[in-house]
């Protein structure tokens, strides 16, 4: 398995403390990152029951037990040929641990489907479902020495992706070539589930279109992440094709400045909403507050995007800056006419300074 079995041991120990803590009973991992978090390896369709004491059980597909065993600590292991039979062994564990507070994360990740949680709800009547949410990412937010060792090799490949970006991106080519190559680029370095977002319009999030390309003058915005051991780094560059107008030099200029307030205010102890506020006075005294996304940082981890995610989450606006942390600098684009623009670089928090991975 990659890493050491002590760490994923440590982290279920921390875990199931904080279980008994809130005086829940088991949890059920299904969003595949804390999977990842809990087990040390990555298994589509994840499915983990957590006892708040005892040995936690792994459910996979019939025939994959052994290679799954390989890629974790985790001993128990049970194959499953039908899903009904996946959701009676959730369920008989369940009964027979006398769990009667079960946490499930009420996240926005894949596999965290309403669907599982009402199916969930329905084979488990006498069961109180716990949002652990709070305990899951609030252990996450904060790195130890072997996620941020993986982390700055998942930012080395990325500088290697972007590289790729400056030198290919030219008028003709669609963001479906340019994404083509920067993809090639990223696999052939070792990241195993690399995100590549290229827009040559106003777009904040922009998965590529073959019938979108590059104009003669115009702009265009790479926003990559790359993984490496499922931990990922996370960028963005806009690049100027030809020569650009005065909104665009000016758009920035400014974002080049709001980076640099940005970098000065994110400190240890500093809560987010503080720096945001900042930022907004700025965009709005330079004439871009109707072009300015609010959200200007997001953590990184074994997502791209993962709490705090004050674009999605607001809640988590008001999380204060904690040293270990890797946050991605400055998020949200300036949304103008010629395009969306964008810098973006991860960021390890120490105790007196950002450290720039990417």
């Amino acid at each position: 398995m990659r890493g050491n079995q002590k760490i994923f041991r440590k982290r279920m120990e921390r875990f199931q403390e904080a279980l008994k803590e809130k005086d829940i009973d088991a949890a059920v991992i299904r969003t595949l990152s804390t999977f990842i978090y809990l087990t040390g390896t990555k298994w589509l369709r994840p499915s983990l029951f957590v006892p708040a004491e005892g040995e936690p059980t792994v459910f996979v597909v019939k025939g994959e037990a052994e290679e799954f065993k390989r890629r974790s600590w985790i001993e128990n292991v049970v194959e499953f040929q039908k899903v009904e039979d996946l959701m009676a062994g959730v369920v008989k564990l369940i009964q027979s641990s006398g769990a009667r507070r079960v946490g499930l994360e009420f996240g926005v990740e894949r596999d965290a489907y309403l669907l599982f949680f009402k199916m969930f709800q329905r084979l488990n009547p006498t069961v109180e479902v716990v949002d652990i949410l709070d305990i899951t990412m609030g252990m996450r937010m904060i790195k130890d020495e072997w996620e941020i060792e993986n982390i700055r090799k998942a930012a080395k490949i990325a500088n290697k992706g972007m590289k790729v970006a400056e030198e290919i991106i030219k008028p003709g080519l669609s963001e479906l070539e340019i994404a083509a190559e920067i993809y090639r680029e990223l696999m052939l370095n070792g990241s195993e589930d690399p995100k590549v977002y290229v827009s040559t319009t106003p777009r904040a999030h922009a998965e590529p279109f073959r019938d979108l390309k590059v104009k003669e003058n115009s702009v265009v915005t790479v926003v990559i992440g790359t993984d490496w051991n499922h931990y990922y780094a996370n960028m963005a560059r806009t690049f100027v094709v030809g020569e650009p107008n005065e909104r665009v030099k000016k758009a920035i200029e400014v974002k080049e400045k709001a980076l640099e307030i940005a970098l000065e205010e994110t400190k240890v102890g500093v809560p987010l909403n503080s720096v945001e506020r900042k930022l907004f006075q700025f965009f709005k005294e330079n004439g871009f507050e109707d072009s300015y996304l609010a959200g200007y940082t997001h953590g990184v981890g074994l997502l791209i995007e993962e709490p705090p995610m004050p674009t999605i989450v607001v809640p988590t606006r008001a999380t204060k800056v904690a040293e270990n942390m890797v946050l991605s600098i400055i998020h949200t684009p300036l949304m103008i006419p010629e395009g969306a623009i964008k810098h973006e670089d991860t960021y390890l928090v120490k105790k007196d300074e950002l450290e720039k991975l990417t």
